[in-house]
C-alpha cells in the first residue's frame, strides 16, 4: 500500500511530550498560582496595623479585664474574627487549639456583645479569650477590614507577621514559632 492511498497509515509528526517538559509546565504553573496567591494576600494585609502594635485593652467576655501590654516577653497570637463568618468557623479549632500553647487573644468584630459572644463561644465548646467588639471600634484601630485577620507579635510587642483570611494552625504556630526567636 501506497502511503499517499486513502486508508494509508501516516506518519505523525507528534511525538508523546517528555516528562521533563510536563514538570516544566507544572513547576511553572505552580509558580504562577502562587504568586497570585502571594500578590492577593499581600494586598488584603495592606490596611492591617503594622509596627509597634495598637493598645488592646478591655472587657473579656468573661468579665475579666485584658490588657495586651501584660502579656510583653513573650509571643501574643491577636485574632479577629466574627460569629457570622464561615471561614472563621473553620478556623476556630485551630485557635482554640494555639490557645492552649500560647498567649492567645481574639477579638470578635461585630458579632454582638459579651454575652452574644459569650454564649457563641460555650455553645461551640471553645475556651479562647475573646473580647467583643460589637462595632468594630477595636478592629478599626488595628487596621481590619475583613475577618479572620490574625496578627502575630514578638515579646517586645511589634507585630512581626499579619495575614488576612484563612490560616492554617500550623502556618500560625510556625510564625509564633519565629517570632519568639526574632528576639
Amino acid at each position: 500500500m501506497n502511503e499517499h492511498e486513502p486508508g494509508a497509515a501516516r506518519p505523525t509528526d507528534q511525538r508523546p511530550r517528555k516528562p521533563k517538559s510536563r514538570r516544566r509546565n507544572w513547576v511553572v504553573n505552580l509558580l504562577i498560582i502562587t504568586i497570585i496567591f502571594v500578590g492577593v494576600q499581600w494586598w488584603k494585609a495592606r490596611p492591617l496595623a503594622s509596627g509597634e502594635a495598637p493598645a488592646l485593652r478591655g472587657a473579656l467576655t468573661s468579665s475579666d479585664i485584658f490588657d495586651l501590654a501584660d502579656w510583653r516577653g513573650t509571643p501574643v497570637l491577636v485574632h479577629f474574627w466574627a460569629t457570622w463568618c464561615p471561614i472563621c468557623k473553620m478556623e476556630q479549632g485551630s485557635i482554640d487549639a494555639l490557645s492552649d500553647e500560647f498567649n492567645v487573644i481574639t477579638v470578635a468584630m461585630q458579632s454582638g456583645g459579651a454575652e452574644a459572644v459569650n454564649g457563641y463561644l460555650q455553645e461551640q465548646g471553645l475556651d479562647f479569650p475573646a473580647i467583643a467588639d460589637p462595632y468594630g471600634e477595636i478592629a478599626t484601630t488595628w487596621g481590619v477590614q475583613a475577618v479572620p485577620a490574625s496578627f502575630v507579635l514578638d515579646g517586645s510587642g511589634r507585630i512581626r507577621f499579619s495575614s488576612v483570611g484563612y490560616t492554617t494552625g500550623v502556618g500560625l504556630r510556625g510564625r509564633l514559632w519565629a517570632a519568639d526567636q526574632m528576639e
